[in-house]
């Protein structure tokens, strides 16, 4: 699972969108916002930080601080995809979801057929920007909470009000659905390298 520019392997803040394939509502046909969940699970046994997030009904935003592990981040990125799109197939393949499984497989690059992939759950490439500064960070956050109250989205009034969020949390200091930690409070991580 590739990305469009790689992630230079050192510790610190980072804003990630990784989008399903063909933009595909697949969070929402299958109803596995959890699946995103247990990925940071993961990121946070590792001994990484989520900072932020919103997982949409076929995308999500996250501000992770990733720790330097030995591993470099797109390899951790390109795991957790994987590990992400295994549990959406079950999913797919539980609900009989023969159309959507469909598409997917005929999104496979012929590379990636010949590798044995059969379904392309997510994008290729993944966003990312390295965050810095406090305004870039805030910037992120308030794109990120914004997001299901905007456009074509409309998924809340508020962004406190969308549940798959960390919008609650930096508007009323009460955590969410999923426990982040504030950027602010990062302490070790230096956000200057």
């Amino acid at each position: 699972m590739s990305v469009r520019k790689a992630i230079p392997q050192k510790e610190g803040l980072y804003f990630l969108t990784i989008t399903c394939s063909q933009w595909l509502w697949l969070f929402d046909i299958t109803n596995s916002y959890e699946i995103v969940y247990n990925w940071f699970d993961h990121l946070k046994s590792k001994g990484h930080l989520i900072c932020g997030y919103v997982i949409m009904p076929n995308h999500f935003h996250a501000l992770i601080a990733f720790r330097d592990i030995g591993k470099s981040i797109n390899t951790i990125v390109g795991n957790g995809k994987r590990f992400m799109a295994y549990a959406l197939l079950e999913r797919l393949k539980e609900q009989q979801e023969v159309g959507v499984l469909s598409k997917l497989s005929s999104d496979v690059n012929e590379t990636d057929r010949a590798k044995g992939q059969q379904h392309a759950v997510f994008e290729p490439s993944f966003d990312w920007k390295e965050c810095f500064t406090e305004p870039f960070i805030s910037q992120k956050l308030n794109y990120t909470h914004e997001n299901p109250c905007r456009g074509k989205w409309k998924l809340a009034a508020s962004p406190k009000d969308y549940k798959h969020s960390s919008a609650q949390f930096y508007l009323t200091q009460e955590q969410g659905i999923y426990n982040v930690t504030n950027y602010r409070e990062l302490g070790d991580i230096d956000l200057t390298k």
